[in-house]
């Protein structure tokens, strides 16, 4: 399969999807590749001069090889750290599905790969009728799912996977990542994720582990790099 890049969602907000999408950017930058990294929506942002700034999308662009104007890396950003459709609205703003294709397809032009991260879980909601799937769906792009592992991540990941096809997207991948240093049972809930979702797992990363230790080997298959 051949797609302009990769959508990073997560079973939830502070699962690493951030450190997935920033090492698959540098993955794919190290073989040559022109790489952009994306985040649509961001609600929690610090001011820089005029310019309201996320940090995941200043990863993001620190990992990019690509240089492009901030409003098409990070077309919304909100400023308090809560659910994006809630802060669109205190800032008297709809966020418009369109002016994010527009900005992805100003990327497309210049990359050979953009990572795309999304906020939140896959179904957060943007609009009153519009959510974070339905921008997938809109930029034509599989999904790789990052799993946090804690206690709850398999109801998690497996309704996420059940949202995936539910909205025909295409599942490419997933990845578990760590986040609890004290989770119990780590391999079996590993093994009943390999077991019931149907899309390959890409890497494991352990607790405080870099980004960087992921194999990408089933994922640059995937798309025939």
């Amino acid at each position: 399969m051949k797609a302009a890049g990769v959508f990073i969602a997560g079973t939830d907000t502070g699962v690493g999807k951030t450190r997935v999408a920033a090492a698959l950017l540098r993955a794919w930058a190290r073989r040559g590749l022109r790489v952009a990294g994306m985040k649509p929506v961001a609600a929690g942002a610090a001011l820089h001069g005029e310019t309201w700034r996320n940090e995941d999308a200043e990863a993001l662009y620190a990992a990019a090889s690509v240089r492009a104007p901030w409003e098409w890396v990070n077309p919304y950003c909100f400023a308090p750290p809560i659910a994006p459709h809630i802060a669109a609205q205190q800032a008297g703003v709809r966020i418009n599905p369109a002016r994010i294709s527009a900005a992805f397809n100003e990327l497309r032009a210049r990359a050979d790969r953009i990572v795309v991260e999304g906020a939140g879980g896959l179904l957060v909601p943007l609009t009153e009728d519009v959510d974070m799937a339905d921008v997938v769906g809109l930029l034509d792009l599989p999904v790789v799912l990052v799993v946090g592992m804690r206690l709850g991540c398999l109801s998690h990941a497996l309704l996420t996977a059940e949202a995936i096809a539910a909205r025909g997207l295409t599942f490419a991948g997933w990845v578990a990542n760590s986040i609890d240093s004290g989770m119990a049972e780590v391999d079996a809930n590993l093994a009943l994720l390999e077991r019931r979702l149907a899309a390959p797992c890409i890497g494991q990363l352990a607790y405080g582990a870099s980004g960087e230790a992921l194999n990408w080997a089933t994922l640059e298959a995937f798309f025939r790099v």
